[in-house]
C-alpha cells in the first residue's frame, strides 16, 4: 500500500479520498487554488500545497503543478477525483511517466472512451448495444441523410466531451442546419474539438449506469446499477440503486455488456458504463463510460457493502480484486440527492457567496458527503455541488421516506440552493412509481417555485416573550420564565462579550 498520496481534486470528492486514506493508514496531499485557501479540504488532509491562482487553467488543469506537488511532497500517487483532469488521458501518461501512480485506469482506456465517436465504433466491434446512429459526418447533407435513415428527432452532439454541452434535439430537416451550427460552436469553445456525431433520439429515455470495477490481472466485474434519470440541463441531481425499472434478467444483461465494454478497452480500477434504457421496448444502449469515479458512487458503496475509494487504491497499488461475479449482491435501497448551490427557479443557475450555516441531518442510515461548512464561501469558478446527502433503507418506499427527512433536517443558509426543490421531486407520484425520464424535470416540474417560508408563528412568539404574554395555545408551563433573557433589563445582547 502507498506511504502516502496526493489528490488532484477540490471540495467533497477530495474529503472523500482523504477518508478512504485514512482509514487504510495513507497520508494525504490536499492541493487548493487561491480562492480556496481557507476550503474544508485543505485543513482535512495531512498536507496541502498551493497552486496558484482560482482560475482553474491555473491550478487545477495544471499538470505539472500536480506533478511538482506529488514529487515535493513525497507522494508515490495521485488519485484525480473526479471532474478537471480526472478523464484526461494526458495527465494519466504524465503521471505514469512521472514515476508515480495514476489511481485510475490506463490512459490508453481513457483514451479509447473518451472520444464519443471512436467509443461508439469500438463498443460496435465489442457486440455492445448501440443507439443508432453515424460517425465521421462534416458536410450538412450527409447529417440530413443520416438523420433520413435514423429517423427523427435525432440528436445531434459534440464527439469530445460530455455534459450536455454541444448538443441538440432536431426534430426535423429544417432544424438541421442551425442546430448543427449551434452545436459545433458550443462544442469547440468547450472542447476546442467540433466534430459532431447524430443518433436517435430515444423519446422518454431512462439513464441508467452499471458500476464496473477491474484490476491489474485482467479481472473485471459489475456491481449493479444505479437510475440516474432525474436531471437538470443533462445533469443528474438524484440517483439510486436499484432502478425501479429493470427485473432480474435485464440488470443480468445489461451488467454483462457493461463488462464486455470495460474488457475491450483494458479497463482496470473504477469505472461507469452508461446506458439510455427505452422502457417501450425494454431495449437499452451504450451512451459512453466514464473513466473515473462518479459522483454517484456512494449508492452503489450502500447496496454491495464495498468501500470503492478504499478498493480504488487497493487495486492501484497491485492488489486483486477479490470477488467474483457470484459474490456481489445488492442489498435494501440506497438515495443520493445533490446539493447545488443554484437557483432552481431562476434556471438552476449557479449561485455564489458565504456559506452562514450549515447543519448536517443526522440519524439512522443517513450518510453526508459534503465539502463545506458554515463560514465556507462559494466561488464562480467552480461547479456548485456543495454536499451529497445519501441514504439507506430495507426498500425504496423506506429509503424514500428517509431521504425527505433528511432534506428537512438539512440547514442551509446564505446561498441559494435546491433543497426544497429535491423535497419536491421525492414527493412527487412519479418519482414515488419510478416513471421520471431524462426530461421529466423540464416538464412536470416546469415554473415550480419555492415554498414561501412563514416566520409569523416564530415572531408572534418573540414578540409575544419580550412582552411577558403567553401565546394562547402554549403547551409549556403557565408560569412565566423568570430567566429569559427577553425579560431582561440588563442590556443583554446575543453574542456580546462580558
Amino acid at each position: 500500500m502507498f506511504n502516502k498520496i496526493l489528490i488532484a481534486n477540490r471540495g467533497e470528492i477530495a474529503i472523500r479520498i482523504m477518508r478512504a486514506c485514512q482509514e487504510l493508514g495513507v497520508r494525504s496531499v490536499a492541493v487548493y487554488s487561491d480562492a480556496d485557501a481557507e476550503a474544508l479540504h485543505t485543513r482535512f488532509a495531512d498536507e496541502a500545497v498551493l497552486l496558484g491562482p482560482a482560475a482553474p487553467r491555473e491550478s487545477y488543469l495544471n499538470i505539472e503543478k500536480f506533478i511538482a506537488a506529488a514529487k515535493s511532497t513525497g507522494a508515490e500517487a495521485i488519485h484525480p477525483g473526479y471532474g478537471f483532469l480526472s478523464e484526461n488521458a494526458g495527465f494519466a501518461a504524465a503521471v505514469k511517466e512521472a514515476g508515480l501512480v495514476f489511481i485510475g485506469p490506463p490512459a490508453s482506456a481513457i483514451r479509447a472512451m473518451g472520444d464519443k465517436a471512436e467509443s461508439k465504433i469500438s463498443m460496435k466491434a465489442a457486440g455492445v448495444p448501440t443507439v443508432p446512429g453515424a460517425e465521421g459526418l462534416s458536410a450538412l447533407e450527409q447529417f440530413l441523410a443520416a438523420a433520413e435513415s435514423i429517423g427523427y428527432p435525432v440528436l445531434v452532439k459534440a464527439a469530445a466531451g460530455g455534459g450536455g454541452k454541444g448538443m441538440r434535439v432536431v426534430r426535423s430537416a429544417r432544424e438541421m442546419p442551425e442546430a448543427l451550427e449551434s452545436a459545433r460552436r458550443e462544442s469547440q469553445n468547450a472542447f476546442g474539438d467540433e466534430r459532431l456525431l447524430v443518433e436517435k433520439y430515444v423519446e422518454n429515455a431512462h439513464h441508467i449506469e452499471i458500476q464496473v470495477f477491474g484490476d491489474s490481472f485482467g479481472h473485471i466485474v459489475h456491481l449493479f446499477e444505479r437510475e440516474c434519470s432525474v436531471q437538470r440541463r443533462h445533469q443528474k441531481i438524484i440517483e439510486e440503486s436499484p432502478s425501479p425499472l429493470l427485473t432480474p434478467e435485464l440488470r443480468a444483461e445489461m451488467g454483462a455488456a457493461a463488462v464486455k465494454a470495460a474488457g475491450a478497452v483494458g479497463y482496470q480500477n473504477a469505472g461507469t458504463v452508461e446506458f439510455i434504457f427505452d422502457p417501450s421496448a425494454a431495449s437499452f444502449y451504450f451512451l459512453e463510460m466514464n473513466t473515473r469515479l462518479q459522483v454517484e458512487h456512494p449508492v452503489t458503496e450502500l447496496v454491495t457493502g464495498l468501500d470503492l475509494a478504499q478498493w480504488q487504491l487497493r487495486v492501484a497499488a497491485g492488489e486483486r480484486f477479490p470477488f467474483a461475479q457470484v459474490d456481489l449482491t445488492q442489498r435494501g435501497h440506497a438515495i443520493e440527492c445533490r446539493l447545488y448551490a443554484e437557483d432552481v427557479p431562476g434556471g438552476f443557475l449557479p449561485s455564489t457567496g458565504p456559506v452562514l450555516q450549515f447543519i448536517e441531518p443526522r440519524g439512522p442510515g443517513i450518510r453526508v458527503d459534503a465539502g463545506i461548512e458554515t463560514g465556507s464561501q462559494v466561488s464562480h469558478y467552480y461547479d456548485p455541488l456543495l454536499a451529497k446527502l445519501i441514504v439507506y433503507a430495507e426498500d425504496r418506499p423506506a429509503a424514500i421516506r428517509r431521504m425527505l427527512a433528511a432534506l428537512r433536517g438539512t440547514v442551509l443558509h446564505g446561498v441559494l440552493n435546491n433543497v426544497d426543490f429535491l423535497q419536491a421531486v421525492l414527493l412527487h407520484d412519479d418519482f414515488a412509481a419510478g416513471k421520471v425520464t431524462t426530461r421529466w424535470v423540464e416538464s412536470a416540474l416546469a415554473g415550480w417555485t419555492p415554498p414561501v417560508a412563514d416566520f409569523s408563528a416564530l415572531a408572534a412568539a418573540a414578540l409575544a416573550e419580550m412582552s411577558g404574554a403567553r401565546p394562547q395555545q402554549s403547551t409549556a408551563s403557565a408560569e412565566p420564565d423568570a430567566f429569559s433573557p427577553w425579560k431582561s433589563g440588563s442590556g443583554f445582547r446575543l453574542g456580546e462579550t462580558r
